[in-house]
């Protein structure tokens, strides 16, 4: 674990995963030893793969598996505990991509008119819909988010993302308003600890979780009377699909989201097919 988050920048959710990956993996086989270990072979890990799919687990929790198992490998080559290595012989396929779930913009204005503004814990709650939908924040990007990380001058947030990225977001003017006005109005009533930094507070004046923040979301969204399911990784869908929508380019959200590959940005390409339509028959000259 402590190569995973120091050589390989991992984040905290990713240690979680893989831990509890290599966990099972190794509980699975039955083996204790490092040596013992080399004595496995392709063919126990496509065992493996049969066992997790009896048990229950999707395609991906599979695939992240094996991912997980095979950086457990190359630790104990690199450490020299082992010199051979079953996944040496066992290439991972890559996954479909899915194309994500989006909120259609009348869906959203729905989802930030629910949480009313005239207490404590619904000005936070309003603001923090308003800024993953207005930044396009991860979950943990916004639960981490410092008071000294918000620049309302300029109008931007910084954010920390995956491998502990930095990269400034800009934020509209709606969102910045509604964010003063939290920090102004509902925090210091939240506020139990002059020494906490972070900008959201849950009841007991903490930092906000991942967790807490996704029970918020889920219960504004049934409020809003939007019937699919909706979390906070939706409103980042659902920000860059419109941005897409709007005329935005690709390599601008692609900057925007943090993304180190713009092919993870593309998929989004491929949600706004009336968008896609429209270049056609309006650009196309036999359109």
């Amino acid at each position: 674990m402590d190569y995973c988050s120091v050589e390989c920048g991992l984040s905290e959710n990713t240690l979680e995963a893989y831990e509890r990956d290599v966990t099972d993996f190794l509980a699975s086989t039955g083996l204790e030893k490092a040596r013992e270990l080399e004595s496995l072979k392709a063919s126990d890990l496509v065992d493996y793969v049969d066992e997790c799919r009896s048990n229950g687990l999707n395609t991906d929790t599979v695939w992240r598996r094996l991912v997980a198992v095979r950086m457990f490998f190359r630790f104990l080559l690199l450490e020299g505990y082992v010199e051979n290595a079953p996944t040496e012989a066992f290439q991972t396929p890559r996954a479909w991509q899915k194309v994500p779930d989006v909120l259609s913009q009348e869906e959203v204005e729905a989802l930030l008119d629910a949480p009313p503004l005239d207490d404590r814990f619904g000005l936070r709650d309003r603001a923090m819909i308003e800024m993953l939908y207005a930044t396009g924040a991860r979950a943990s990007e916004l639960c981490g988010l410092d008071i000294g990380a918000v620049n309302f001058d300029y109008g931007f947030v910084r954010y920390y993302g995956k491998r502990m990225k930095e990269r400034l977001v800009p934020v509209g003017q709606k969102a910045l308003d509604l964010l003063r006005r939290y920090m102004e109005e509902a925090r210091p009533l939240l506020e139990k600890d002059d020494e906490q930094n972070a900008v959201f507070l849950t009841r007991s004046g903490h930092r906000m979780s991942r967790k807490a923040l996704w029970a918020r979301v889920k219960k504004w969204a049934k409020k809003a009377g939007v019937t699919r399911s909706v979390h906070p990784h939706t409103l980042r869908h659902s920000f860059a699909t419109h941005l897409l929508s709007g005329g935005a380019d690709l390599r601008s959200v692609q900057l925007m989201l943090g993304h180190a590959d713009i092919s993870t940005t593309e998929i989004y390409t491929h949600v706004d097919r009336s968008r896609l339509s429209s270049a056609v028959k309006r650009f196309h000259p036999r359109g």
